[in-house]
This record gives C-alpha cells, structure tokens and sequence, in this order.
C-alpha cells in the first residue's frame, strides 16, 4: 500500500511537470504579465450610511464593489466614479491580504474617474507602468484584470474590438473609449485594461449587455485621458480645463498626418465659444461624402500639436480666461488666431 501511494504520488509529479513543460511561449508569457501586475491591482468594495429610523442609530451597510489600481507610489488608487459615487466608506483590498480604509481624494463624473488614498504605512508599491491609447489598433492583443462578481484578480484576454467610442453616462457623453472583447463584468469596473506588454492602455468602466452580463463589449476610458485627468485630480480634487469649443476626432487627425497635414483638425465649433468668437473654421463635408479640411490648430502659443489629444493636454496647463495664440493651417497657409479660452 505505501509503495503503491509512493508510485502514484511520483506519477502525480511526473505529470504536474510535464504539465509545466507543456506550456506555450504566450502562455508563458501571458502568466508573467499577470503575476507582475497583480500586486498593482485593488479590489474596492464599498459601504453606505443607513439610518435606522426606530432605533435612531446610524451604520454603514455593504453598498457595492469594484476594482482599481495604483498610481504612483503614495497609496493613490484610480478607480471609477460610478464605483464609489453615494459611498460613505470605501474598503481597499490588496493582494498582500490586507483590508485598508481609503479616503476620496477626488473625481471627474465626465469621465467617470476617481481617485481614492490609502496609507501605507511605508509599504512600497509598485505601480502600472503607462502605456499610450493614442497608437491603438483594432486587433491587437489586451488583458483586463479585475474583481468580477467579487471574484478578486481575476484575468481575461481579448483584443481590442473598437476605438473611438462614445457611451451616455448621466447627463453627458464619454467620448473616445476604448471597445474590448475581454471579458468584462459587474465588479471589474475601474480595474485597468493593459496591452500586450503589461502597459496600462485603459480605466474598464461598463459594458454594453441586456442581460448586465458579459455580452463581449466592453468599454474603457483610453490612459491619454486618464494622465491628463488624474494628476489634477491628485493636485486639486478637480478636473475643470479651459475651454476652446471645438470637436475633434483622433482618427481624422490620423488620416490628415498620412497626407503631410499635421495638427488637430476642427471638425465642429460650439456657437458663441471661444474658437467661434476667434473665428476658426471648421471642416465640411464635401457633395460627394469626404470632408474638406477647414482650419487645423498646429501649435498653441508656439508649443507643436500633432493631434487633438495632443491640444487638450496643453490646455490643461491654463486657466479659464487666459488669452491664446493658435497657429493655424488653412487653404495651405499658416496663420496665427488669438482665443480666450472659457470657464466649463
């Protein structure tokens, strides 16, 4: 009987290793991104205040729950405004096994983005390494790693479906997301969306699904966004840029760089705003369904534009009122524009 036990325990171990051996060059690959990036990964599970009417007494009960990950190394957490919007209390649970309290340190609803902070206590993290959205292509590879269902750090793979999207969320729209096939579910929300080499390329925030289950179209808010939003976040607890009034499309400024015109193409302009009042121009559409380019905002105050996510980031540097000088390329001459920019 114990020789018997010995020989299938050698056999057990014989086929656990053969198992390991048999593991591809991806799957290898795959499990080290997911290893690295695990510890960066929170789950967040959040509680609200309820009064009991009888007995006049106050408690927090559990509300919802949903992922996040660290930004930097001072116990910041990114995360999605939904997941914590009407929280009294908000639980940040590491993958080292410990629970911490975390206080709001900010949020942008228009983007559906916070940020929460917990205290360390001199524990060093390691945070994402960021990557950039604005060089996405449809088809290629990305993970989600999140707590669906309260199922923690849990991994799904995908590609990206879709890029430039656009989804309703309170009394606005979010523009330019992210659309992804990888598994998304109630609970990975704020958990991050990562690209082939473990680089941060996204915030998943929802999903598109009449069931609320994973329907293989899910949503993410593209890192561009998030490195312009956070930082003011983390600095000021809101996100309020200046505003020029002008609409804009990644793709359109793409496909006028591959024909030698570089800048942030102005495809609308907001009535009465900022570039109105200047006197930009934007695109058309020509009779035959292309568009014709109206003006293409180049440089702000001397600082080169090559896109319109290039724009925003720049803007983000001043205050509403500031006067602005915009080079602009029209009718295949440069000319300069002055613009105030507006309050939100």
């Amino acid at each position: 009987m114990l020789k018997l036990f010995g020989t299938m325990a050698v056999a057990l171990v014989l086929a656990a290793s053969a198992v390991a051996q048999d593991l591809t060059a991806p799957e290898e690959r795959l499990i080290s991104l997911f290893e690295a990036s695990r510890s960066s990964v929170v789950s967040i599970t959040t509680g609200q205040r309820r009064v009991d009417p009888w007995m006049r007494r106050a408690e927090i009960v559990p509300s919802g729950s949903g992922s996040g990950f660290f930004w930097g190394e001072d116990g910041h957490i990114v995360t999605n405004a939904h997941v914590i919007r009407g929280a009294a209390r908000a639980d940040i649970h590491m993958s080292d096994g410990r629970v911490l309290p975390a206080r709001l340190v900010g949020t942008a609803p228009q983007f559906d983005l916070a940020v929460l902070r917990v205290d360390l206590d001199g524990t060093p993290v390691e945070p994402l390494e960021n990557g950039n959205s604005a060089d996405l292509r449809v088809g290629q590879s990305v993970l989600a790693i999140g707590n669906p269902f309260g199922l923690d750090w849990t991994l799904t793979t995908g590609i990206v479906s879709a890029l430039d999207r656009e989804i309703p969320i309170g009394n606005g729209v979010i523009e330019g997301l992210i659309q992804t096939d990888a598994a998304i579910n109630p609970g990975n929300s704020g958990g991050p969306l990562l690209d082939s080499s473990g680089r941060l390329i996204g915030v998943n925030t929802a999903i598109f699904s009449p069931s609320g289950a994973s329907s293989g179209i899910g949503f993410a808010v593209p890192v561009d966004l998030v490195k312009r939003v956070v930082p003011q976040l983390i600095a000021t607890g809101v996100y309020r840029p200046p505003i020029l009034g002008i609409r804009f499309d990644p793709r359109i400024d793409a496909l006028a760089r591959r024909n030698g015109i570089e800048g942030a193409v102005v495809l609308s302009v907001d009535p009465g705003g900022p570039a109105d009042v200047a006197g930009l121009r934007p695109a058309e559409r020509s009779p035959h369904g292309g568009i014709v380019a109206g003006d293409v905002i180049q440089r702000v105050d001397g600082q080169r534009i090559a896109s319109g996510t290039d724009l925003g980031a720049i803007l983000d540097d001043y205050e509403p009122g500031d006067r602005i000088t915009l080079t602009v390329w029209r009718d295949g001459e440069t000319r300069e524009v002055t613009a105030q920019l507006a309050a939100p």
